[in-house]
């Protein structure tokens, strides 16, 4: 089902890879179409367990289905940031940006812990 997903990314999607895939946001690792409990997310940082989502024109139908998943989510400690798919293809400066602003926010609640020293 995620190989699926990957291979059928909408464009807003393609777009938002472009930009987080290999590490380019602050050194973190995003995975596009990432299984977990029952839900597949859009995209996923393990080490923020954070979920990034693109909501597309299908996410109008489905507002009760996505809330109860998102609140499943958040009960397993992820945070879920939602862009809409035409911010994504329109404004991707400010899609950054409120990606960025995110990741600080659980940075300052969570600080990364720091490589340990040698010997």
């Amino acid at each position: 089902m995620a190989r699926d997903l990957r291979n059928n990314s909408t464009l807003a999607e393609v777009l938002m890879w472009q930009q987080i895939k290999s590490k380019q946001i602050k050194g973190y690792k995003f995975l596009r179409q990432k299984p977990g409990d029952e839900f597949i997310v859009d995209f996923f940082c393990q080490d923020l367990m954070l979920a990034v989502e693109v909501d597309g024109t299908t996410h109008d139908y489905k507002i009760e289905a996505d809330n109860v998943r998102q609140k499943r989510l958040e009960a397993l400690g992820i945070t879920v940031l939602r862009f809409l798919d035409i911010d994504v293809k329109r404004n991707m400066d400010g899609v950054l940006k409120g990606l960025y602003e995110c990741i600080e926010e659980i940075e300052a609640k969570h600080p990364p812990i720091p490589p340990q020293g040698g010997n």
